[in-house]
């Protein structure tokens, strides 16, 4: 745990075990850990990656704008296997939110024990897949590639994961959109979000 802390503090990406498949995270403040993960992986900088937070408190920390209907939102869904695309006033992390600077994507997994401690540990991290650009979602350690493991600056394993990444959900516009049916369902996450609202 302690060489993944060191890492990510060094501005060196790692990958981590979240609630759905492996990830490949950078510490999310500053720009220049985000650079390195996306040249890493092969990853258009026009492409938005997610925030992950160990819990909800670090989340609105980093990110206070979440105030009102987006924190009822995330409160009513995370933690778990979801990704929201939440509003983003303050254009907080421009360096991970591609092209779209006024929405944020976030990420509040239910982490393995060992992955929660290093995230509360170094705090907020960036975090996408950890595969090359269009490669196949890890399920285990050994299905990442063999070049993004001999370039990170540390590696936690968790043993074997579910293997279907996070469910997207759009929250930036009048009506909510599913950007990606994944790990759980996209129909009972937005019931659950409206009986918040209501």
């Amino acid at each position: 745990m302690s060489d993944a802390v060191e890492a990510l503090r060094a501005g060196k990406p790692v990958i981590l075990p979240t609630d759905t498949v492996y990830g490949l995270c950078a510490l999310a403040h500053g720009s220049e850990p985000t650079e390195r993960l996306y040249a890493l992986k092969g990853r258009d900088p026009s492409q938005p990656s997610a925030l992950l937070a160990a819990d909800l408190e670090m989340l609105f920390d980093a990110v206070p704008e979440l105030l009102g209907r987006p924190a009822v939102i995330a409160a009513a869904l995370l933690p778990g296997p979801y990704t929201l695309v939440l509003p983003n006033p303050g254009r907080r992390f421009p360096w991970l939110t591609g092209s779209t600077p006024e929405a944020i994507g976030v990420r509040v997994p239910v982490l393995p024990d060992v992955a929660a401690r290093v995230v509360t540990e170094s705090g907020c991290v960036v975090a996408t897949s950890a595969n090359l650009a269009g490669g196949p979602d890890p399920r285990r350690l050994g299905d990442v590639s063999p070049e993004l493991l001999a370039q990170v600056g540390a590696t936690v394993d968790a043993g074997e994961l579910p293997g279907t990444p996070s469910t997207v959900l759009d929250f930036t516009g009048s009506e909510p959109r599913v950007i990606r049916e994944g790990a759980a369902s996209a129909a009972a996450a937005l019931a659950r979000v409206t009986l918040a609202l209501a």
